[in-house]
């Protein structure tokens, strides 16, 4: 059974929450997401840095990570929200970008001059490569 709709103001909420958890000593620069499933499960992460810079995990990662740790049955992103206090709009990074498009994310959700918006994912990531354009 599905869970009660999330609406985008409730799943950037929960992306806001998640960035107060965030371990980002070294940028001071905090971002939080939030994803929702088709199947209407939320998962959230937070930015963890490290002092060998490269190691440091984004936010929607860890919220991918989470989701395919959780269920092998509930992989495919419907949205997700991305907040950062210290920038808005905070979108997801090329990699991250990559990441969500693997797992099929279909909307993006920020705050933007004050207010909630929406992109479609195709906007940030047009002419995406995925596991389709593969040979198998």
């Amino acid at each position: 059974m599905n869970a009660a709709p999330v609406s985008a103001k409730q799943l950037l909420a929960k992306a806001r929450e998640a960035a107060d958890r965030a371990y980002a000593p070294y940028s001071n620069f905090s971002v939080g997401a939030a994803v929702l499933t088709a199947k209407g499960t939320v998962f959230t992460g937070c930015n963890v840095e490290n002092a060998s810079y490269g190691l440091a995990i984004c936010a929607e990662r860890n919220a991918i990570a989470g989701m395919v740790a959780a269920s092998a049955d509930d992989r495919t992103v419907r949205r997700v929200a991305v907040f950062s206090p210290n920038a808005a709009p905070c979108l997801p990074c090329g990699a991250c970008r990559q990441v969500l498009r693997e797992f099929g994310c279909q909307e993006v959700i920020v705050e933007e001059e004050g207010s909630v918006r929406i992109y479609r994912f195709g906007e940030l990531l047009p002419h995406s490569f995925g596991p389709e354009a593969l040979d198998r």
